[in-house]
């Protein structure tokens, strides 16, 4: 795995755990809109609306740069949209760059013939 494709699994990683937070805040504060006089709705959509996006971004980018097929590409796009889904694919996504890396050291001290 080169660097540009290691930044772009990171960059993706570190916004699934903020967009995943904002989405439950956003659920939150729509529930005390709702009951309460409580009205953060406004707030808490722009935050998740921006992190969204990042996360938008950084998945196309990660998508095309780790050649995902199909189906692992559309795993992390529906977990970006289930409200704990960031979570999962924030976990997810370190599994997969730990065993990067391990692949990439074994292929340097030739253990692997890959």
């Amino acid at each position: 795995m080169d660097l540009k494709t290691a930044s772009a699994l990171r960059r993706l990683r570190l916004v699934s755990g903020p967009e995943a937070i904002s989405f439950l805040l956003l659920l939150v504060c729509s529930v005390l809109k709702r009951t309460t006089d409580f009205n953060a709705v406004p707030v808490m959509g722009m935050v998740h609306g921006v992190l969204f996006v990042l996360y938008v971004i950084f998945w196309a980018d990660a998508w095309n740069r780790a050649k995902w097929s199909f189906g692992t590409a559309a795993f992390y796009f529906v977990m970006s949209v289930l409200p704990t889904g960031g979570f999962f694919a924030e976990r997810r996504l370190k599994r997969e760059a730990e065993s990067a890396v391990i692949a990439s050291r074994a292929r340097q001290e030739g253990v692997v013939g890959a």
